[in-house]
């Protein structure tokens, strides 16, 4: 089992900027995919960034050239740098880690933190 914790949210304007970061409870296996997803009020919950084991990554075309994903070499945070903020950024933003051992695969999620656009 893996816990994350998220941090970082909060109110900032438009054109601002937040980091999140993600804290597992445990370093991550050696294959995995760790990414970040955010949900509106009233949307469904969209795929923001991953990012694999070799260190690829991928971004939705809503946050491209805007947000980036990286995590630490041990493989226990996961962050998110969130620059020229607007105001359809707000949402929920969740950590969301895929873990393989072996053959099988685990799905964990966080519990949410809160970012919000706004003047």
């Amino acid at each position: 089992q893996v816990q994350l914790v998220e941090s970082g949210g909060g109110l900032v304007q438009p054109g601002g900027s937040l980091r999140l970061s993600c804290a597992a409870s445990r370093s991550i296996s050696s294959t995995y995919v760790m990414a970040w997803y955010r949900q509106a009020p009233g949307k469904q919950r969209e795929l923001v960034a991953t990012i694999t084991t070799g260190g690829s990554t991928n971004y939705a075309d809503s946050v491209k050239g805007r947000f980036t994903i990286s995590r630490d070499s041990a493989k226990k945070w996961v962050y998110l740098q969130m620059n020229s903020l607007k105001p359809e950024d707000t949402a929920v933003y969740y950590c969301n880690v895929m873990e393989w051992v072996g053959l099988s695969a685990e799905n964990y999620w966080g519990q949410g933190t809160q970012v919000t656009v706004s003047t």
